[in-house]
C-alpha cells in the first residue's frame, strides 16, 4: 500500500519538475533568438533603443526566471531523494542502465546553473558570450535527454535476472526513445515561450508571442503522436484518462496561443505536461523498469520498495515539509508575478575583467 502511494508521490514529484524546469529549459533554448536585435516586432524599434540592446534583451529573458530557476530544481532533488529512499532497486538500476545521459544532463544543469549566477559579474562581451552557450547547452541537452530516458523507461531495458542493465548506450537511441527527445524539447520550447508572453513586455512580448504560435502546432502534433504510440504499445483501458486530458489540453493551448490568450496558453500547456508526465507514469505501473529481456526479471514496485518503517517515516515527513516547500514557492511566484521589459533593465555593474576581483 505504501509502495503505491510512494509511486504516485514520485510521479507528481516528477510532474512539478518538469511543469516547473520545462519553461526554464524554454527560457534557456529561446534566448540566442529572442535575444537579438531583431526578431519580428522590432520593425517599430530603431537600431539606437533599448529594446535592440542584445544584452538588455537576454537579461530580460534571465530575470523572468532568475528569482524561481532554482526553486524548481527543488522538485528533481527532491524526486531524486525519494526514488533513492523509497525505491533503492529502482534507483539503483536505473541511474545504472542511463548512466550517461543521466551523467549529460547533471553536467547540462551545472553548466547552466554557473553560467546564469556569473554571467553578470563581469561587464565583458566574450564573457557574457561564453555564459550564454553554458546557459543554452545546459537547457537544450536535458530537455531532449529526460524525453530519451523516460521514453526509455517505459519502453523497458535490457536487464537479466540480477537486475543488472546488459546493453549500451546505443540501445537507448531506439526510434520511441529519441522520439521521446524531441517531445520534451518541443514542449519545453513552446512552455518557455508562452512563460515569456506572460513575463515580459513591450517588444519582447510580441516576440514572444510569435515563437509561441509558430512553435504550438508542430509541439501539438508531436507529441500527439508519441502519446499514441505510448498508449497503444504500453498503456491499457484505465491509461487512456491521462491522455486524453493532456490532449485536450494540448489543443487548447494552440487555440489560445494563436488568439494570444497567454494565461489560458500557459495554464493549457502545463496541464497537458503533466498529463503527459502521468501517462508514463500510469503505463509503467505496477512495474518501474520492465525488462526487455523477459518480463520475469521485471522491477517492480513491489519487489523494489523500501520497508514499511521506511515508507511510514518519509510519509510523516512528506506530510509536515511539503505544504512548507509548496507555500513558500507559491509565494515566489506571487511576489515576482509582475511583467518585465527592457526599459527596466539598468546598465551593467559589473567588473571589467577577473583581474578586477583580485
Amino acid at each position: 500500500m505504501l509502495g503505491n502511494l510512494w509511486f504516485i508521490i514520485v510521479a507528481i514529484l516528477f510532474v512539478g519538475y518538469f511543469v516547473l524546469e520545462g519553461f526554464d529549459f524554454g527560457v534557456g533554448m529561446l534566448m540566442p533568438l529572442l535575444g537579438r536585435s531583431h526578431t519580428g516586432g522590432d520593425s517599430k524599434v530603431s537600431a539606437d533603443d533599448d529594446a535592440a540592446d542584445n544584452d538588455k534583451r537576454r537579461r530580460v529573458l534571465l530575470n523572468t526566471i532568475g528569482p524561481v530557476w532554482d526553486g524548481n530544481e527543488v522538485w528533481l532533488l527532491t524526486a531524486g531523494g525519494a526514488l533513492f529512499a523509497a525505491f533503492g532497486g529502482w534507483y539503483a538500476t536505473m541511474f545504472s542502465a542511463l548512466y550517461l545521459p543521466l551523467f549529460l544532463i547533471l553536467v547540462g544543469l551545472i553548466a547552466r546553473v554557473v553560467s546564469i549566477e556569473w554571467r553578470g559579474k563581469i561587464n565583458n562581451p566574450k564573457w557574457r558570450q561564453w555564459c550564454d552557450v553554458g546557459i543554452g547547452l545546459g537547457s537544450w541537452i536535458p530537455a531532449i535527454l529526460w524525453g530519451v530516458a523516460f521514453a526509455n523507461v517505459v519502453r523497458g531495458l535490457p536487464i537479466d535476472e540480477a537486475h543488472q542493465y546488459t546493453g549500451g548506450f546505443f540501445n537507448l537511441l531506439n526510434p520511441y526513445g529519441l522520439l521521446g527527445g524531441l517531445t520534451t524539447l518541443l514542449v519545453f520550447l513552446t512552455h518557455g515561450a508562452i512563460f515569456l508572453s506572460l513575463k515580459t513586455g513591450g517588444v519582447l512580448e510580441e516576440d514572444s508571442k510569435k515563437y509561441a504560435k509558430v512553435l504550438a502546432i508542430p509541439t501539438l502534433v508531436v507529441a500527439a503522436v508519441f502519446l499514441l504510440w505510448t498508449q497503444f504499445a504500453y498503456g491499457n483501458g484505465w491509461t487512456w484518462i491521462p491522455v486524453l486530458i493532456a490532449a485536450v489540453a494540448a489543443v487548447v493551448m494552440v487555440i489560445a496561443t494563436q488568439a494570444e490568450r497567454e494565461g489560458i496558453a500557459f495554464t493549457a500547456n502545463a496541464i497537458a505536461i503533466a498529463g503527459t508526465v502521468a501517462s508514463l507514469f500510469a503505463c509503467l505501473f505496477p512495474n518501474v523498469l520492465p525488462s526487455t529481456t523477459d518480463s520475469a526479471f521485471n522491477l517492480t514496485v513491489e519487489n523494489t520498495a523500501s520497508s514499511d518503517y521506511t515508507l511510514t517515516v518519509m510519509t510523516i515527513a512528506a506530510v509536515v515539509v511539503t505544504p512548507i516547500v509548496i507555500a513558500y514557492q507559491a509565494w515566489t511566484y506571487w511576489v515576482f508575478r509582475k511583467r518585465l521589459s527592457v526599459d527596466q533593465i539598468p546598465e551593467s555593474i559589473g567588473l571589467s575583467s577577473l583581474k578586477a576581483w583580485q
